[in-house]
């Protein structure tokens, strides 16, 4: 019965993030957008997200890495945007990662909270860098954290 309860909380937990990602789209660029074409949108955002958070459920990281280039190259957004709304996609995909790391009880809450202090500060930080920094600024220190990430991987 406990176990039930975990997989409605999730289910209800996915079924909000669906809806709250639609009725933002739907409020922020589409209201006006032929039925079709809105269907392959809203189509390609769900498959985006999906292999998004396949990839930060599987490593614990890394689905900003594909949607941010998916935001400013096919959908043409700003860097500030695609890296503010690949924020946000996040942290519905971690929401859903956590709960099942939770429920495997693979957790180490002192680390966890100790940890979120610094990130809760470096986040605030980050984003407040974010809004300031030029776009090929933000490119650049992009790519570098992407060579730097791959090189340490592979050494």
């Amino acid at each position: 019965m406990h176990s039930n309860f975990k997989i409605r909380v999730l289910f209800f937990m996915i079924l909000f993030t669906f809806n709250f990602c639609i009725e933002n789209l739907v409020k922020a660029n589409y209201i006006n957008m032929r039925k079709q074409n809105y269907k392959k949108e809203i189509f390609l955002y769900i498959i985006i997200g999906f292999f998004a958070g396949i990839i930060s459920g599987f490593f614990g990281a890394g689905g900003g890495l594909l949607l941010v280039p998916f935001m400013t190259k096919i959908l043409k957004k700003g860097e500030v945007t695609a890296r503010a709304t690949t924020i946000m996609c996040i942290f519905f995909m971690v929401l859903a990662s956590s709960f099942f790391y939770y429920k495997q009880n693979s957790i180490d809450w002192n680390i966890a909270l100790k940890s979120s202090i610094g990130g809760i500060l470096g986040g605030y930080l980050g984003s407040k860098l974010l809004v300031k920094l030029k776009s090929n600024i933000l490119r650049i220190l992009f790519i570098i954290f992407l060579i730097y990430s791959g090189i340490k991987l592979i050494l």
